[in-house]
């Protein structure tokens, strides 16, 4: 999967999900197969609008109904937890695109101490331990 791919439609961007990162059941990010997904993931809202499915993205960013009730809801809980705002990143990615948006994730999820990846999900590297966010 390339990264692109590992952008979910709602605009969290997998690979800063320590799900994607267990050793055991690792998740293969919201736009892979359903193996080893919660059930909460798998019945996602958002993965599975039809308003997603037919567009050319697969992001929300496209939709006419943007932002929907989920994924309001979504982003309130990640913004105040997480550091992360779908909504924020939805917004980037239809101003300058998804390459532009990528080279920022790398950036702002980079740990300062060895450069190894910072999950949002605790926001500590996953290489040395170094604590970035703390939730």
């Amino acid at each position: 999967m390339n990264d692109e791919d590992l952008i979910a439609p709602c605009g969290m961007n997998c690979r800063i999900c320590k799900y994607y990162y267990r050793k055991k059941d690792t998740c293969p990010g919201c736009r892979g197969s359903n193996e080893n997904k919660s059930k909460y993931c798998i019945e996602c809202i958002i993965v599975n609008c039809e308003e997603i499915k037919n567009n050319k993205s697969g992001l929300c960013y496209e939709c006419s109904k943007i932002p929907c009730k989920r994924l309001k809801n979504l982003d309130k809980r990640y913004s105040t937890k997480y550091h992360m705002s779908m909504l924020e990143n939805q917004d980037y990615i239809k101003k300058h695109g998804i390459e532009k948006f990528l080279e920022k994730e790398k950036k702002k999820w980079k740990c300062p101490k060895c450069s190894g990846i910072v999950t949002c999900h605790g926001g500590m590297c996953l290489s040395c331990g170094y604590i970035k966010f703390k939730n």
